[in-house]
């Protein structure tokens, strides 16, 4: 499960799920992406990791989730 054991991918993807509920948008590397899109590409993609970007409104809440990847040199 390239470096993910299954208990972290269960884990991020009810974290996501939850987000999603709450009508928080996910993008991932700038389009819209859904929970399982956001864990499918984290299990995937062995050689990247992902920097979380939190979108707050102006009450504070979190209104956007954004998954962008960072190529790891090797």
């Amino acid at each position: 499960m390239s470096g993910y054991e299954k208990k972290d991918v269960q884990k991020l993807f009810t974290e996501l799920n939850g987000y999603e509920k709450k009508g928080v948008d996910i993008t991932l590397n700038g389009l819209a992406a859904s929970p399982m899109q956001v864990v499918q590409a984290h299990i995937l993609r062995e050689d990247v990791i992902y920097m979380r970007d939190y979108v707050m409104n102006e009450k504070g809440d979190i209104k956007e989730l954004c998954f962008t990847d960072v190529i790891i040199q090797k």
